[in-house]
């Protein structure tokens, strides 16, 4: 869980099926580390049984805009949004997040990860198409001891996945998330604020946009 919109509809979502739900957050040496404070305060909202913040430095890779001295791509259109893998894709970050989740829920000894993974409005990330999360998934009932023998079998839940930014922002607040608590902006400002052009504050600004709702951040 990140404290992003999709992140936390994801947790909500989770927890309206009636499962105890843990929360995982990367503190991965990302520019935008105020999302570990959002992470915190929509992880107390919700209500989580634990709240679990990993440290790891992907900083060490970079290749990344989110991890590197890289400019964010600010104010573009939809469609450049979407043609290409952009510079903010951070290499193998979902397989490396999904890996922890794993080793994670064994020692939990529980059998479902939530992830707020989406195929639709998204910035062309290849980690968040669903041919990615069955083969992780495969991989997954391969690679643990609980699997192999048969006490568990892992399923990766993705509810967000064929939903569109404003289909995300009604389940969230049908689900009682509180927009006002999350952070989305990959480029804040010093103190924390959005920036308002950056590929993830625009889809976030389209999404309440379609949806007929205001954005408590002020977009």
């Amino acid at each position: 869980m990140s404290g992003g919109l999709d992140s936390s509809t994801c947790l909500a979502a989770a927890g309206r099926e009636s499962f105890e739900c843990s929360a995982l957050t990367f503190d991965y040496g990302q520019r935008h580390r105020v999302e570990l404070q959002a992470a915190a305060r929509v992880a107390q909202s919700l209500c989580v049984a634990r709240h679990l913040v990993v440290r790891i430095d992907l900083r060490v890779f970079g290749h990344s805009a989110l991890t590197d001295d890289s400019a964010v791509p600010k104010g573009r259109s939809e469609a450049e949004i979407s043609a290409k893998i952009p510079v903010t894709y951070v290499p193998a970050r979902n397989t490396v997040f999904l890996s922890y989740a794993l080793a994670w829920a064994e020692t939990l000894e529980a059998s479902d990860i939530f992830i707020g993974v989406n195929a639709l409005d998204y910035s062309g990330y290849p980690d968040c198409r669903p041919e990615y999360i069955e083969a992780f998934e495969r991989m997954a009932n391969l690679a643990t001891k609980a699997a192999v023998e048969g006490r568990t079998r892992i399923k990766i839940h993705t509810p967000l996945i064929w939903l569109s930014k404003a289909e995300i922002v009604k389940l969230g607040r049908e689900l009682g998330v509180d927009f006002g608590l999350t952070h989305s902006c990959y480029d804040p400002d010093p103190a924390g604020r959005p920036c308002g052009a950056c590929d993830s504050c625009l889809l976030r600004k389209k999404g309440f946009a379609e949806a007929g709702i205001k954005d408590p951040l002020g977009f």
